[in-house]
Parts: structure tokens; sequence; C-alpha cells
């Protein structure tokens, strides 16, 4: 009875195993022509299946490239502008027309379908350009070759410098394996930087170590973009000539920047404008009520002036101030000398002697 349920249970797992096979095989993106070769001018239809659902794909010929080594050179082996783009439908499937045009490098060529956004995948399907130049493709060193085992990353956050317009920076991070039979030592990657659709710029970097044949190593290597940089960039990984990873960066607008050139645009005209105005008012001529304050300062003086000092004599050659009223004739005025006398004469006070009485 034992026996019979081991039995049975192989016969399951066998059975499990047949159908699972073609779903593992099915679920692995593949890339089919209508055509093996065309020339330029001509065009082609792609055919995709087994890519995720929902996703961008990009569709390059590409030269100096098989299905088994890949796009020799990366992009800069393709021939970008006639590229197509295309998105999965929820199958995983696509079906997009290509014009045929010429890749900057020799063939062999493929026409290569890669994801744009999301988890890398790529496939690669054999076409020839009728007319294109053909050369053997470079050879294949077989003593130390590096593989990237594990997706790449970038690690590293941006700060308050950044905020103001300083250069953005990261660190690659990507782990390699020896697939050679040779150690390798201090290898030199190619670390390129594209913005959109333009051609990567490239850095040599140097890792400084040794990876012995079958064992693997954490590379980190910096990456850095021009200041004032902002927008979807791509960070592509080169060794021996061929792309290993691809990995998006999204770079965030330099607000502090913004925020700066806002507040320049108000200070400056509102301190242009208070320097004006000051120049306005000392150069303008004065109006009635500015004219009757300056009359008013330069009279203050004259009149401390005709204020007489304590001890001084009453024979002083000062004019006598005189009050003259709106109300008063100069005639009638009660501060002025009636008959030389400042005041009426008394009815019953004494009499001065006159010249006539002896």
């Amino acid at each position: 009875m034992k026996g019979r349920i081991t039995a049975l249970a192989a016969v399951l797992a066998l059975a499990l195993a047949l159908v699972a096979a073609p779903a593992r095989a099915a679920d692995k993106p593949a890339v089919t022509l209508s055509a093996s070769q065309a020339g330029t001018g001509g065009s082609i239809t792609v055919t995709g299946s087994g890519w995720r659902p929902e996703t961008l794909l990009m569709i390059l010929i590409c030269g100096r490239s098989v299905p088994s080594r890949g796009v020799i050179g990366g992009t800069n082996s393709c021939a970008n502008a006639d590229g197509r783009a295309v998105t999965t439908d929820a199958h995983g499937a696509f079906r997009r027309k290509l014009p045929v045009s010429e890749p900057p490098v020799p063939c062999p060529c493929v026409v290569h379908v890669a994801t744009v956004t999301g988890a890398k995948a790529d496939a690669d399907a054999i076409f020839q350009v009728a007319g294109h130049a053909v050369e053997p493709l470079p050879a294949e060193s077989a003593a130390g070759r590096l593989s990237v085992l594990t997706d790449t990353r970038l690690d590293g956050a941006g700060g308050l410098l950044t905020w103001f317009g300083a250069p953005p920076s990261r660190t690659l991070v990507f782990t390699v394996g020896n697939v050679g039979s040779s150690p390798v030592e201090d290898p030199v990657f190619r670390v390129g930087t594209a913005h959109g659709v333009f051609a990567p710029q490239w850095d040599e970097q140097q890792w400084h170590g040794t990876i012995a044949p079958g064992r693997k190593a954490q590379i980190k290597l910096p990456v850095e973009l021009s200041a004032g940089a902002h927008g979807d960039y791509t960070v592509s990984l080169e060794y021996g000539g061929k792309v290993l990873a691809e990995q998006p960066w999204g770079v965030g607008r330099p607000w502090g920047v913004t925020v700066f050139w806002i507040l320049v645009c108000l200070v400056v005209p509102a301190a242009v404008f208070r320097l004006g105005m000051a120049v306005v008012d000392r150069v303008r001529p004065l109006g009635p009520a500015g004219r009757a304050v300056r009359r008013r300062s330069l009279r203050l003086p004259e009149l401390a002036l005709r204020i007489p000092r304590p001890g001084a004599s009453s024979s002083s050659s000062a004019p006598p101030m005189t009050s003259t009223l709106p109300w008063f004739t100069p005639d009638t005025d009660p501060g002025t000398a009636v008959n030389g006398r400042l005041s009426a004469p008394q009815e019953n006070g004494p009499t001065t002697p006159t010249e006539g009485n002896t």
C-alpha cells in the first residue's frame, strides 16, 4: 500500500512538471518578425508575447549583435531615431510595424525589444538589413568574464544643496560574478548617463579588487549629473564593450532656484522703486504746503532775534513790535499810542503844570 502511494505521488509530480514547463516557456519574452530581411525604406511587423501586461517597450534595429551575446555597445549600436514604442496588452502581447533603417555599426543585426520602465527584460530576433555592411563580431575573451547577477539600484538621496541646484549624485550598486576561467583584477567599468532619448555620456571608473573564477562581488560606483539637472535619466553600465544593465533615475526639479529667482524679481523692483521715490522727493518742486513750511522755518530765527534779551536797554534801535489784528485798523489798534499816550487821561487824577502856570 505504501509503495502504491509513493508511485502515485511521483506520477502526479511528473504531470505537474509537464504542465508547468510550457507555462514557464510561454512566460519568457519572445519576439517574431514578419520577414527576416528587408531593405532601407521598407518596414516589417514585429510581434511579441510573454511580456508583462501593460508594459511600455522600445523596438530598435541594432547592429553588431546576435541573440546569444546581446547588443554589443548598447543603444549606441542601434538606429535610435527610427525606433518605435509599443505597450503590451492585458495578456503581455503586442504587434507593431517597424520601419527598416541602417544601424550606425555593421551587421550582424537584430531587432531588439526591451522594457522601458519596471523590471528589466529584453529579447532579440535575427534580422538582416539588405545592402548594409557585415563584419565579424569582436572576439569574446574566454579568460575572465563578468556578468551581472542582481538588479542594479541607485542608493542615496538629494540634500538641501541639491534643492538649490547642486549636482545630483547617487551610488550605483550591483553584484557581478566571474563566469570565466581566470580571475579579474581591478576591472574598469563604463558608467553612462542619458537624458531622455539622447545618447549617454560615458565615464570610466575602476573598481579595485580581484574577482576569482566562480566568485561574485558587490560593486559600488558613484554617479553624478551636472548642476541643475532634472528630469528622467537612464544610468547604463558597460563592461568589455557590452552593456550589462540599465537603471532609470528620476531627478526632481531644483525648486530652491525657482524660489530664489521669484524673490529676486520681487525684492529688486521694490528696492528700485523706493530708491526712485527718494530721488523724486529730493528733486521735485515744492507745492504750497511745502513752501509754507519752508517760510515758517525761515521766520523762526527772525522772531528769535526780535525778542529783547534780559538786561538790554529800552532805547534799542529795534523798531517797536505792534500787533495788527484783522478786526482793527492801524488807527484804532489798542496797541498804538493816542496823542502820544498809551491810555486815556484820568479825569480826577493830578494834572501836570503847564507852561502858562507860574
